[in-house]
C-alpha cells in the first residue's frame, strides 16, 4: 500500500496534496526514478489511474477525488447556477469512476461526494459554495485515509501477535503490502514480498517501500510462493483488497487466489487487509465482481508493457488485473474498525460487523 498524505510529511508519499495542487508519485518509474506528476484536472487524474501511475484501491479513490478538487480550485470562472455546478461535478465524478471498474472504493467515494454536492447545491446561493463544499469533503477523505491506513496496521499487528506468535517474531508473505506496523512494533522477523507480475508492483513499489522503511525483507518470484511456504518460512499471508463482497469473497491483484490456495494447503493463515470502504454489501458473492482485463502488452513486453518485447508475436493473451479469492480460504479480514473473524459456521457475517461499527464511521 502506498503512503498518502498532505505535503510536509517526511515519509514516502504516493499522493502529495495541498489545496489547488496535486502530485502523484509515478509508480511506473520506481525504483530507478522517484518522479511526481502534476495532476491539474480530471483528465490527468483519469489517465494516471488508468495507466497505473497510482495503485491500491483506497489511493485510487483519493487520487480521483483530489484531481477534481485541483481542477475546481483552479477554475478561472464558472458560468452557471449552483445546480449547474453540481451537475458539472457529478459528470466529472462519473468520468473518474470509469477509469478502474473493479475497485469499489472509487465508486463508494463518488456516492459520498455526490451526497455532499447535492446538499451544498440545495443550500448554497453561490456557485463558489458548492465547489468549496466539494473541496473540503475531499480533503477530509484524504485525512480519513491516512488514519485508516494506520488503524488497519495497528489492528492487524495486534491481532497477528496475539494469534500467531509463540514468543517468536513473525514472518509474513505479502502481495502488494509491506507489514510496516508489525515492524514498528518490533514483531516482524521478515517480510517476503512477491513481484506481482505482470506489472511488477511488488518488485518495483512494495520492495521500494520496504527498503525505504528499513524493514527486513526478501523479494520472491510469484511462482516461488508455494515453495517458500513448504519450506516453513511463512507464518502468515497478508494481502490487500479492491472489493470484498457480503460473504467475504475478495477481489485483489491477480495471483492472490493462487496464494490463498497454497496457504490453505500448507495450513498457513491467510488475511485480507482493507478499509471498510472496500466492502461492497450490494454484491452477495465474488462471482458478481466485474474483473478488469488489461492490455496484452503488459505480458508481451518487459516492465509490465513499458519495455521491450519478450513474447512471440501473434500469441494470444489473457491478462486479468484481478482474481477473486473465495471466503472459505480467508482466515480474517483486517479493517480500519477491527478484524472480521468467522463465526461458528466458518462464515463471515460482514453485514453485522459493518452495522456494529457504523457508528464509528
Amino acid at each position: 500500500m502506498g503512503i498518502n498524505g498532505v505535503e510536509g510529511d517526511k515519509t514516502l508519499q504516493s499522493i502529495c496534496y495541498k489545496r489547488g495542487s496535486l502530485r502523484l508519485l509515478d509508480q511506473r518509474k520506481l525504483p530507478l526514478e522517484t518522479t511526481y506528476l502534476d495532476i491539474k484536472d480530471t483528465k490527468d487524474g483519469w489517465e494516471a489511474i488508468k495507466e497505473m501511475v497510482v495503485r491500491g484501491a483506497p489511493a485510487i479513490a483519493i487520487a480521483a477525488a483530489l484531481s477534481l478538487a485541483a481542477e475546481v480550485s483552479n477554475l478561472a470562472s464558472f458560468n452557471g447556477t449552483s445546480d449547474d455546478a453540481a451537475t458539472f461535478l457529478r459528470k466529472k465524478l462519473d468520468y473518474l469512476v470509469s477509469s478502474r471498474p473493479t475497485a469499489v472504493n472509487l465508486s463508494d467515494a463518488a456516492v459520498k461526494l455526490n451526497e455532499v454536492i447535492d446538499k451544498a447545491a440545495a443550500e448554497a446561493k453561490e456557485v463558489k459554495s458548492v465547489f468549496q463544499a466539494y473541496i473540503e469533503a475531499t480533503e477530509a477523505m484524504l485525512e480519513d485515509d491516512v488514519m485508516s491506513n494506520k488503524a488497519i496496521g495497528s489492528y492487524g499487528a495486534n491481532f497477528l501477535q496475539k494469534h500467531l506468535t509463540d514468543n517468536q517474531k513473525i514472518t509474513i508473505l505479502t502481495h502488494c503490502n509491506t507489514g510496516r506496523a508489525l515492524h514498528a512494533q518490533g514483531a516482524l522477523e521478515r517480510a517476503y514480498c512477491t513481484e506481482t507480475r505482470p506489472f511488477n508492483q511488488g518488485s518495483r513499489l512494495t520492495a521500494f517501500e520496504l527498503v525505504h522503511e528499513n524493514i527486513p525483507a526478501t523479494l520472491i518470484a510469484d511462482s516461488a510462493a508455494a515453495a517458500l511456504m513448504n519450506a516453513g518460512r511463512v507464518k502468515s499471508v497478508i494481502v490487500g483488497a479492491d472489493r470484498v463482497t457480503a460473504n467475504g469473497d475478495t477481489a485483489n491483484k491477480i495471483g492472490t487466489y493462487s496464494l490463498a490456495v497454497s496457504a490453505k494447503h500448507h495450513g498457513i493463515p491467510f488475511y485480507v487487509a482493507a478499509p471498510l470502504t472496500s466492502i461492497d454489501l450490494s454484491l452477495s458473492t465474488g462471482q458478481q465482481i466485474e474483473i478488469e482485463e488489461r492490455s496484452p502488452k503488459e505480458l508481451l513486453h518487459t516492465r509490465g508493457g513499458l519495455g521491450e518485447q519478450v513474447a512471440a508475436s501473434g500469441i494470444s493473451v489473457w491478462n486479468p488485473a484481478f482474481d477473486v479469492t473465495p471466503a472459505n480460504l480467508i482466515s480474517g479480514i483486517i479493517t480500519d474498525k477491527g478484524v472480521i473473524t468467522k463465526n461458528g459456521a466458518d462464515t463471515f457475517d460482514i453485514a453485522e460487523f459493518v452495522r456494529k461499527t457504523s457508528g464509528d464511521l
